[in-house]
């Protein structure tokens, strides 16, 4: 998985890097010295060099034993380690989904469950080491003990000066000594006296609004201001970086304006808590967010204590259920990390089902449907309709249809509305839509032929 990867190319690299730089120098150093000591040892005292040395395999058995207990417990800890930053992977990839379905709470849980796995293994390893080092260190004075006691001998003998004997000692000691991310905040917060949403009915309305990236510069939007009633239509049209995205990024709140006022059903979006805000809004993008778990997990994601039946009956209302049923596990069935078992079709209707499953009054949606076939357009397309119907719908447009049965059509130009009303009236007014309409969207109305052909063969 993409978190395994991350760990293996950062955290387990760090390692190699320090056994090379570090351990492996400090290895052949502890060689050299280990050698060098011990002929220093001999060649200054054979006796006492005899009297402390038979420690020594004491000291490297146990420390081998310690290499056998320790390594499988380190190996968890990476394990653990890789686990978790799995988690973090997917939670930063579909954080937008997880705001849209106020996931929040739920996915810190998951992430402070695995930090804990990691802690409490490490804390095992420690412990090894809590219980080791003092074992050595008591090995290794009761070597000093040793030479103590014979070279006490030799000294009241008078075979050993206390130079001598101070000298012994010093290398001796040597033998046994061989063995930035801050605290950010978000930046849209609730407010202290933030106050629950009430169910709303879908009136939005954008009053003036002007929205620049943090950091400054240019405004994204311009003095926008537009209203969309409940169960309206609104399609969004427009070049790249024309500020399409920027308003559906505002209407959950995944940013707030820089200047003007966002309302729905008259409440300010800045005044409610972000859960009460986001829970009434559903969510379908171009590029769909899969969770590691089943296909059941994924439509239930914004609803996990959801029903089967309720699950099944979103699934068919998106027209997924027929192409979950078809799987050996159905809805028990593995999506892999992402959706990658599944195909761009199939990962987009089970996004449908999981905002169907909220009943929300609000949609926002990105209804291409650039990578699949026709056919699976068509079946999407109905799924979108029937999402669509009676909710008050954000549509960044990309097909033809969806434009002119548009209730209103927000044609948006470096930031500003530059054009807005039906169909009809944009075609005959607007220039700029009728160049957009002709350069993007009527090559669309060949395959939307086609689709009605195989639809009618069907």
């Amino acid at each position: 998985q993409t978190g395994q990867l991350m760990v293996r190319a950062t955290d387990d690299v760090e390692k190699v890097r320090l056994f090379i730089g570090q351990g492996l120098l400090q290895l052949v150093g502890a060689i050299i010295l280990l050698v060098g000591t011990m002929i220093i040892l001999f060649s200054t005292n054979a006796q006492l060099a005899w009297a402390a040395i038979p420690v020594l395999p004491v000291a490297l058995v146990l420390f081998m034993f310690f290499g056998m207990i320790s390594q499988p417990l380190f190996l968890k800890v990476q394990q653990k380690l890789s686990a978790l930053n799995t988690i973090l992977q997917e939670n930063l990839a579909g954080i937008k989904v997880i705001k849209a379905f106020t996931r929040e709470a739920q996915e810190q849980v998951k992430f402070k469950k695995s930090a804990d796995d990691v802690l409490n293994q490490q804390l095992t390893v420690t412990r090894i080491f809590v219980f080791l080092f003092p074992l050595v260190f008591l090995i290794a004075n009761l070597g000093q003990a040793s030479t103590l006691y014979f070279g006490g001998r030799q000294m009241i003998g008078g075979t050993l000066t206390l130079g001598e004997w101070q000298e012994f000692s010093l290398y001796l000691i040597y033998l046994f000594i061989i063995f930035e991310i801050l605290d950010a905040k978000n930046d849209v917060v609730d407010k202290a006296n933030a106050l629950t949403l009430p169910s709303v009915k879908g009136n939005v309305k954008f009053e003036d609004v002007t929205f620049r990236y943090f950091g400054g510069g240019d405004p994204v939007l311009k003095n926008v201001t537009f209203e969309a009633k409940k169960g309206e239509t609104v399609a969004l049209l427009g070049a790249t970086g024309s500020g399409k995205t920027t308003i559906i990024n505002l209407l959950p709140r995944f940013y707030d304006p820089t200047q003007g006022k966002i309302t729905i059903d008259g409440n300010d979006l800045l005044d409610v808590t972000l859960d009460s805000l986001r829970s009434q809004i559903g969510i379908v993008l171009q590029e769909t967010n899969l969770f590691s778990g089943t296909i059941r997990d994924n439509i239930a994601f914004g609803k996990p204590e959801t029903s089967m039946d309720e699950v099944i009956a979103a699934s068919k209302a998106a027209a997924a259920h027929d192409f979950i049923t078809s799987f050996t596990q159905g809805y028990d069935t593995p999506v892999g990390e992402r959706g990658t078992t599944l195909s761009g079709g199939q990962k987009q209707r089970i996004a449908i089902a999981r905002a169907l499953l909220l009943d929300p009054h609000i949609l926002i949606l990105d209804d291409s449907t650039s990578s699949v076939d026709l056919q699976t357009e068509a079946v999407i397309q109905k799924a979108l309709d029937r999402l669509m119907k009676g909710r008050t719908s954000f549509v960044i447009a990309q097909r033809i249809s969806t434009v002119i049965n548009a209730d209103q059509i927000l044609v948006l130009d470096k930031g500003e509305i530059v054009a807005r009303g039906k169909h009809e009236d944009l075609m005959e007014d607007s220039p700029i839509y009728a160049e957009i309409y002709n350069s993007q969207l009527v090559s669309d109305a060949k395959a939307e032929e086609a689709v009605a052909i195989l639809e009618a063969v069907k």
